[in-house]
């Protein structure tokens, strides 16, 4: 499909009127029309980090409970890493908490316990790359960012790229680039609410992988998850929840698990180098406490 950027503009708006998706991480539409911040910097924050290779779903299970313990900057930051670690799980991959929680640290020690608005600033926060800074800029404090993510990457897709050409007939190989679509979303952004254009994207992204075949797989960004059964991703997050229910060797790691011993070895190492774990007493405990 190819439309004009006017009648696309249009066809998007014309679905969030009707077909806005409410989350606890998104303001009330009538709030932001009064008022520019009213996102909560925080919330933003928290929402962005739980949303990164997680299903929407799951990350909403999770983060009202999540926000209720930790409620702002601080208390995030001055939490015990097991208490962190126990309400993430369930979100997986979790590196993201423990950046999380080291983002939360040093905003507090730097900012004053005040997210940064500037880019950059973000961008030196643990877990935070310039596609997540962007978008906590966008959502956060409805700054006129350009990014990409998967659901935004489908709708241009979608629109603005047909199947090419090739050797073989015009079939939709996986060629889109993100520098081609880059320019598509500067030039469609609605700079005086950014806010509520990248939700709208999002929400008719989230549509479109429901009744069509997933435009993003026609992207080189478009990346397969690999197995989790047997990996050592599956290995690391068995350790952690067994580490958080009491203390383990890793002899008593490798027994319990019921996963390859060197997978368990492996995993384990990992963890503690990166702060997830410490040895006390011969055995194995939460770090960073």
């Amino acid at each position: 499909m190819r439309v004009s950027t006017k009648k696309f503009g249009k066809i998007i708006n014309d679905f969030s009127r009707t077909r806005r998706r409410v989350f606890p991480w998104r303001p009330p539409e009538l709030r932001i029309k009064k008022d520019e911040t009213a996102a909560e910097p925080y919330r933003v924050l928290v929402s962005e980090a739980m949303l990164q290779q997680t299903q929407v779903s799951r990350v909403c299970e999770k983060y009202e409970a999540f926000i209720k313990q930790f409620p702002n900057v601080r208390a995030l930051a001055n939490a015990p890493l097991s208490l962190v670690l126990r309400a993430w799980q369930g979100l997986g991959y979790n590196r993201r908490a423990l950046h999380l929680q080291g983002a939360a640290r040093e905003i507090l020690r730097t900012h004053k316990g005040e997210i940064p608005r500037g880019r950059e600033a973000l961008e030196t926060l643990p877990g935070i790359g310039p596609a997540t800074a962007c978008a906590i800029r966008a959502f956060a404090f409805n700054e006129p960012e350009i990014f990409i993510e998967t659901n935004i990457r489908s709708v241009f897709i979608h629109f603005f790229f047909g199947p090419r050409p090739t050797g073989l007939g015009p079939v939709p190989l996986a060629n889109v680039r993100d520098v081609e679509l880059l320019p598509l979303i500067e030039k469609t952004l609605d700079r005086r609410n950014p806010r509520e254009w990248y939700y709208a994207l999002m929400d008719y992204g989230t549509m479109l992988k429901k009744q069509h075949k997933n435009p993003s797989r026609r992207s080189t960004s478009h990346v397969l998850q690999k197995q989790f059964k047997g990996s050592l991703r599956q290995a690391r997050g068995a350790v952690v929840r067994a580490v958080l229910e009491h203390p383990h060797s890793l002899l008593e790691l490798k027994k319990s698990l019921r996963l390859e011993s060197d997978k368990v070895e492996q995993a384990v190492l990992g963890l503690t180098e990166e702060g997830f774990l410490k040895k006390a007493n011969r055995k194995y405990v939460v770090g960073g406490e």
